[in-house]
């Protein structure tokens, strides 16, 4: 089963669920909440998974996939235990990357920033991802695994079963969890990732797991003197689809267009979001928590 197939089948589901979410805190806990904000979450998962993926076959990643398939070093077979547990760690370990990299290297940033542009915290942001992974090459990150022996059918299956777990994870109701804190990615350690407060950014990547975080240093707990602001550090108020998916793709192409050196253009497209010439370094629409 794809990444595509996996979630375009679960879509239904999701939907409803982050829809009962919105009818409960609006009708029962009367608190209130942005439908204009999930009108949006919603149009941009329908137009990826209905459009952008059913008639934009672009994908940079796709040829270093085959390539790293076709010259892989083993055939991993995936039939016991030991082979899934590999194949969830080693995804999981390339997923933290990833995300690391969406969050500190701008090309990348240009998508992820899409997540992260809703200035409230709840289910009905969870599917917003844009629409210009697959072109962005976001799949590079699992290339490795592939070429160590892994079908890709398998690594995106694994990928798609992450970010459907991560699904539950977009919400303020649930609690701390006790010690599953110290293993498992839950709402608090991702309320804190989505936080564009300064002591929160660039913290809390992992997909499943939370151990990455803890063992190369991007761990923030969530603290209760702290509440955390959601959205990205200028906020983006704005709930059109179009300008959603493209505001940071546009950001990008004017500092582009002001570069004066092919130094200062590489450090618009491969330095952290906010990266401007001599070092100096200013958030701009990154929310990198």
């Amino acid at each position: 089963m794809t990444l595509s197939t996996l979630l375009t089948w679960s879509l239904p589901a999701v939907i409803a669920l982050a829809s009962l979410e919105g009818l409960i805190l609006t009708f029962v806990a009367r608190r209130p909440y942005d439908w204009l904000s999930f009108a949006a979450s919603l149009t941009d998962v329908l137009v990826r998974e209905y459009l952008v993926y059913a008639f934009v076959g672009i994908s940079m990643a796709a040829p270093f996939i085959e390539f790293a398939w076709q010259h892989r070093l083993t055939t991993v077979p995936l039939n016991g235990m030991a082979s899934f547990a590999l194949l969830f760690l080693g995804q999981e370990f390339c997923y933290y990357w990833y995300h690391r990299a969406a969050h500190r290297v701008r090309w990348f940033w240009a998508t992820h920033a899409v997540h992260h542009s809703p200035n409230e915290f709840n289910l009905g942001i969870a599917y917003r991802f844009g629409w210009t992974g697959r072109i962005a090459g976001n799949a590079l990150f699992f290339v490795p695994m592939i070429w160590l022996g892994f079908a890709p059918q398998a690594v995106f299956a694994a990928l798609a079963l992450n970010l459907l777990y991560q699904f539950w994870l977009h919400t303020e109701w649930v609690p701390k969890l006790g010690w599953l804190e110290y293993i498992l990615n839950t709402p608090s350690h991702h309320r804190v990732h989505h936080a564009s407060n300064h002591d929160y950014i660039d913290a809390n990547y992992g997909g499943v797991l939370i151990v990455f975080d803890r063992l190369f240093g991007t761990f923030v707990a969530e603290r209760t003197d702290l509440p955390c602001r959601y959205g990205l550090a200028k906020p983006l108020i704005s709930h059109n689809p179009i300008r959603i998916a493209f505001h940071e793709w546009l950001n990008l192409a004017n500092d582009l267009r002001r570069s004066r050196s092919w130094r200062e253009a590489i450090g618009y497209l491969f330095g952290p979001p906010g990266w401007r010439p001599r070092g100096s370094r200013a958030l701009t629409e990154a929310a990198e928590g």
